[in-house]
């Protein structure tokens, strides 16, 4: 895993080279799909041979997973960090909704790659990007209950999986769309209607 803990020169180049190849593969995948993607591929955008791709990572399967579980964990933090900060219902929310809105501006390839290729990790590690993944769906179901004053339900979780649809998948198409606004403008109306789509009337 790149942690950035490392010291030396020769474990901060391989760390960034490591974080070289995490950024192309992501890139990669989502543009062509995993099975799109030969290591050679990956090799040659971080500027080395294929069988180089081995000292980083053991397999292309490995290296997806990387990007996944580190994803997953990222925004599991991330969640609990703003819930830690925040000083009422109210504020988790719109913060939730703005940290997620800030991770599928920066991470619309993730998201991609997430959505096409989760089925071809390995048992051990789909299960580990589950797990997060369902952690994290708690997280906001949570801020939910409170901000709608309803017990824990499904439709918590049908609001909450409704609200990343609507901002997971933005960004991919307003970047296809001549004169597309801004990373601020549409950050600002995602979290609008975000907002408005998770606490509408049931």
């Amino acid at each position: 895993m790149v942690d950035g803990t490392s010291t030396t020169p020769r474990e901060r180049a391989k760390a960034d080279r490591q974080r070289a190849l995490l950024d192309a593969a992501a890139r990669l995948f989502a543009a062509h799909g995993f099975d799109g993607v030969s290591l050679e591929d990956l090799g040659a955008a971080v500027g080395v041979t294929g069988p180089a791709v081995y000292r980083h990572f053991e397999s292309k399967r490995a290296l997806l997973g990387e990007i996944l579980l580190h994803t997953s964990e990222n925004l599991l933090a991330g969640g609990q960090q703003v819930i830690g900060t925040a000083d009422s219902p109210e504020t988790r929310l719109r913060g939730l909704i703005a940290f997620h809105v800030d991770f599928a501006l920066t991470d619309a390839d993730v998201i991609r790659v997430q959505d096409r290729d989760l089925a071809q990790l390995d048992d051990a590690d789909r299960h580990r990007v589950r797990r997060l993944q369902r952690e994290y769906v708690d997280l906001w179901t949570g801020v939910l209950a409170d901000v709608l004053a309803a017990p824990a339900s499904t439709d918590l979780r049908v609001r909450a999986q409704a609200g990343f649809g609507l901002i997971n998948s933005t960004p991919h198409s307003v970047r296809g769309l001549r004169g597309a606004p801004g990373d601020d403008e549409v950050r600002a109306l995602l979290g609008a209607m975000a907002y408005a789509a998770l606490t509408a009337a049931g």
